[in-house]
């Protein structure tokens, strides 16, 4: 571990003198990779150094504990001794955390989709509340959300959405939101006050880019139409929704939030090349099975995930058994607490993972 952390040390001074060149400036591809480059490695070899700073301040007290007979200074020198050696602990730890494998999609801007499960009316309701909440949650993070289809039920409900969010890392905080959403309470319709249960579906996608998914144009079917909806001014009266059928794997694609066919033929591209990139993550996080005992949740659409309780104001993430009783600030996109717990839990099962080989 040691060897890598100087090598990455001496990685980032190179970068750093590069960058200083004026001429650097002037190749902008070059100059965006180094800048890359440098926030990838600098976190690291920042705690590598705070780590070696413990290491001297031990060695220091060690020293000084030989030299000193003064018992003042010797108590002196065991407690910079103690709190040297609790830095150096978490400097290891929080090092082999920063050495772990990083997911190479983490950087990449996501594509959410929402779906009402079983629950009829109230299903859908929740599904709008998910969508609020990733909104609220992206707001917080100043990421831009871009919509890509919606299928509402007029009165605050959603039977599913599709938008894309566009931020630094968003893959890397929302992959744990994947899975069944579940809701316990009593509709406005039930005058028995019995608690209803319904559930709603979340996949999160990494954005694919073209240098991804290779797509062949005899494999799709494009279909132009009118766009269809509840009527009223939002709905387009010209030919300009895109309906893409790709044969290979059935998926079908449809576009109709942009008054221009050109720009939602773009939009179902690239939710077509998300999609299929997606199903080449899926095949192979089944492939890897040990990887994907070590993972905390991600991947496994099938998965119950969290419940959110309306009576008892609480939600539950069931992979880490994590209970918060703050459900309105949750559903107001206050899920830091959920996507911390998932991360440090998932980081550890890989520490644990890679210790055992």
């Amino acid at each position: 571990m040691f060897d890598k952390l100087e090598e990455l040390e001496k990685k980032l001074a190179e970068i750093m003198e590069k960058l200083s060149d004026p001429n650097i400036v002037n190749d902008q591809k070059e100059f965006r990779s180094l800048m890359k480059e440098q926030s990838d490695i600098q976190p690291v070899v920042e705690k590598y150094q705070e780590y070696k700073a413990a290491k001297q301040q031990q060695e220091d007290a060690l020293a000084l504990l030989d030299e000193e007979s003064d018992e003042e200074m010797r108590e002196l020198a065991k407690e910079e001794l103690s709190e040297a050696k609790k830095a150096i602990e978490k400097c290891e730890n929080d090092l082999k955390v920063l050495l772990l494998p990083k997911d190479a999609n983490d950087d990449k801007n996501v594509i959410v989709e929402i779906r009402a499960g079983v629950g009829g009316e109230e299903a859908a309701l929740f599904a709008g509340e998910l969508f609020r909440m990733y909104q609220h949650y992206a707001d917080k993070k100043r990421w831009k959300i871009e919509m890509m289809s919606m299928d509402d039920t007029g009165i605050g409900g959603i039977k599913d959405a599709t938008f894309m969010i566009q931020g630094r890392g968003a893959y890397s905080k929302l992959k744990y939101e994947s899975g069944v959403h579940r809701v316990q309470r009593v509709p406005e319709t039930e005058s028995g006050g019995r608690i209803h249960t319904s559930a709603a579906s979340v996949a999160i996608m990494p954005e694919a880019e073209e240098v991804d998914v290779q797509i062949d144009e005899k494999d799709i079917r494009i279909d132009v139409m009118r766009a269809s909806g509840n009527g009223g001014q939002c709905v387009n009266t010209t030919d300009s929704a895109v309906r893409l059928t790709h044969y290979p794997t059935g998926i079908v694609i449809y576009s109709q939030t942009e008054k221009s066919q050109i720009q939602n033929k773009a939009k179902a591209f690239a939710l077509l090349r998300t999609k299929l990139y997606d199903l080449e993550l899926q095949k192979a996080h089944d492939a890897e099975t040990a990887a994907r005992r070590s993972q905390i949740g991600s991947g496994d659409r099938s998965e119950k995930v969290r419940t959110y309780n309306f009576p008892q104001g609480r939600v539950t993430d069931h992979r880490i058994k994590l209970t918060s009783y703050r459900l309105n600030e949750v559903l107001n996109g206050d899920i830091d607490e959920f996507i911390d717990g998932l991360t440090a839990a998932d980081q550890a099962a890989k520490l644990a993972s890679m210790e055992e080989e």
